[in-house]
């Protein structure tokens, strides 16, 4: 969806002319009789007796006579799809010059015809055209973006043609941080994508982060988040929750335990806390079974992690993971998938070497492991420089040697000598 600041709208002719062409089309598919009495209202409304103001200087006039407009939408219209996205591209640019843009009474009037556009039996394409010209028709910073994006959201839902918008998060993140609404509403709408995107859980667990996120406290908000977190299966950074607010003030809630099981400990622990919250996982739908592989999967990466560079044997990652050693290698690959990890496999040799890792989360302990690892390369390149320094030495030195140079200067040239006359 395109986020200009407006639509400029060029029309011919006067606002006479302009209201005549819009009445016209409200006019469609009437009787000839049922059109003259449809437009004679207007043309009444327009007419300019002697000693009054024109068209164009009395704009309380123009507001009125668009009123009258406004009040015969009740809907798409029957014209063509280009008639009918030129017929509301013209109403809303005298709709959003003649009424200031931050009156409750234009919000009222405008949210209404939103509302009749949005319910009409027309072609979708023809909706979501409409409503995106007035959408990005509106100041960048108006409020108003805000229900109108909403209802093109419905629209597009009501048609599971949702893709058609390219909706993306920075985005709304970027429309959020410009709209002059409450925080109230921000939140509102946020939810408004979470349930519309439900379809795609993956999608949809990206914006109820930015919907807890913008919560300055909600405990049920906040545990349903962990527990979509864990129930999805590609969804392995735990450590981003624990900087949520309301995820934090959420400490007291039942499956906050497991949450903080997920970011530090292991199968064991796990284990343990599973044999007594039987009913906390009933709760929340969640499933051991998938519960049991994420565990391994993050036990494996912390093990990974704190052995980068090195090769790790399988009879370890089977005690870590308690396993039998021949399932090794299909936990490997699964972790390897998840991209969890990066590493080779050696069946002769039984290990695992680790070449890079993820974190499960970064704290004080893991940018200690990194300077360590930071200090180390350090030093390697420090040595790689010395033996690098020593060669080119040792070659300068047999170079002079052979060219019978001394520090690279050449010696003097023999001097010819003189011939008797």
């Amino acid at each position: 969806m395109s986020t200009a600041d407006s639509i400029s709208i060029f029309a011919e002719g006067t606002f006479e002319d302009q209201i005549k062409e819009l009445v016209n089309y409200l006019a469609q598919g009437r009787s000839d009789e049922e059109k003259a009495a449809f437009i004679q209202p207007f043309e009444d409304a327009l007419t300019v007796k002697e000693g009054e103001k024109s068209l164009e200087e009395d704009a309380e006039r123009r507001r009125n006579v668009l009123k009258l407009v406004l009040e015969q939408i009740t809907g798409l219209g029957e014209g063509s799809e280009k008639e009918t996205e030129g017929f509301f591209n013209l109403f809303f640019s005298h709709f959003l010059t003649l009424f200031p843009i931050d009156a409750p009474e234009t919000r009222e009037q405008l949210l209404k015809l939103v509302q009749i556009i949005s319910q009409s039996n027309g072609l979708a394409a023809t909706q979501y055209r409409i409503l995106s010209n007035l959408f990005n028709s509106l100041p960048r910073r108006s409020g108003l973006r805000l229900p109108v994006n909403e209802a093109l959201i419905r629209a597009a839902a009501a048609h599971d043609e949702l893709e058609q918008l390219a909706l993306s998060l920075p985005e709304i993140e970027q429309w959020l941080s410009e709209w002059e609404v409450s925080q109230e509403d921000k939140s509102a709408y946020l939810k408004t994508l979470v349930d519309t995107f439900a379809y795609d859980p993956v999608v949809s667990y990206q914006y109820q982060l930015a919907y807890v996120r913008s919560l300055p406290s909600s405990s049920e908000a906040a545990a349903d988040l962990v527990a979509t977190a864990l129930r999805l299966p590609s969804v392995f950074d735990f450590d981003a929750l624990f900087r949520l607010d309301a995820v934090v003030a959420a400490k007291d809630n039942d499956i906050y335990p497991l949450l903080q099981i997920f970011l530090n400990d292991g199968i064991s622990e796990y284990k343990a806390w599973v044999a007594g919250h039987a009913d906390v996982l009933a709760k929340y739908n969640l499933d051991q079974t998938q519960l049991e592989r994420k565990i391994r999967l993050l036990s494996l990466t912390t093990l990974a992690f704190q052995n980068i560079g090195r090769d790790l044997p399988y009879s370890i990652i089977a005690d870590v993971l308690q396993v039998p050693s021949s399932e090794v290698e299909r936990w490997v690959i699964d972790v390897l998938r998840a991209q969890l990890v990066v590493g080779k496999l050696s069946q002769t040799s039984q290990t695992f070497h680790i070449v890079r890792a993820s974190a499960r989360a970064f704290e004080r302990e893991q940018w200690e492991a990194l300077e360590k690892r930071l200090v180390a390369w350090k030093a390697g390149l420090a040595s790689v420089r010395e033996v690098v320094a020593s060669t080119q030495k040792k070659n300068n030195q047999e170079i002079a040697a052979a060219t019978g140079t001394t520090n690279g200067v050449e010696p003097a040239a023999a001097q010819p000598q003189s011939t008797a006359a």
